[in-house]
């Protein structure tokens, strides 16, 4: 195992389990508040995607150590992570891996919103392809990237389709 990638993934891991947590938090305070779940059936692959892509990572990356660190991707994954921040403080209290929906509750067009719709998603699918890069790991980025679409679709459809309404 190499210690650098073996500390790069254990950021990233520690980052998203931080980030479920907050997602739970801000989940429950707007249930709290009046809100539902739109769509929830395609949640759970959602979490088996992105678990099976970072422990993927571990195995191949930390413990069979394929290769060193890219660090210009690596820095490409650092810019991420701030455009990721951006996301999640913008949508503050609103922020969560669900498809939550606070009745009333304006759209938000502040921050990155300005620019995309949907700019969290595309933050996820650039860091689905550019963590397995900084491992020389082209062809994992990739497979785990054409899964990843494939789930957007159906995500962003369903959100989209909620927020018409």
């Amino acid at each position: 195992m190499t210690i650098l990638s073996a500390a790069i993934l254990g950021v990233v891991t520690l980052q998203r389990l931080g980030e479920l947590v907050l997602s739970k938090r801000n989940t429950d305070r707007l249930l709290a508040r009046g809100a539902h779940e739109a769509v929830p059936g395609h949640y759970p692959l959602i979490v088996v995607l992105h678990a099976a892509w970072l422990i993927g990572l571990w195995y191949l990356a930390a413990y069979r150590s394929v290769g060193g660190v890219d660090w210009a991707w690596l820095a490409v994954f650092v810019v991420l992570q701030a455009l990721r921040v951006w996301v999640i403080a913008t949508l503050g209290a609103r922020w969560t891996t669900r498809i939550i929906v606070l009745p009333g509750a304006p759209l938000v067009k502040t921050g990155p919103y300005r620019f995309v719709s949907h700019p969290n998603y595309l933050v996820v699918a650039a860091e689905i392809l550019v963590l397995p890069l900084v491992f020389g790991l082209a062809w994992y980025g990739a497979i785990f990237s054409a899964l990843n679409a494939i789930m957007l679709w159906v995500r962003i459809r369903a959100e989209e389709a909620v927020l018409r309404r």
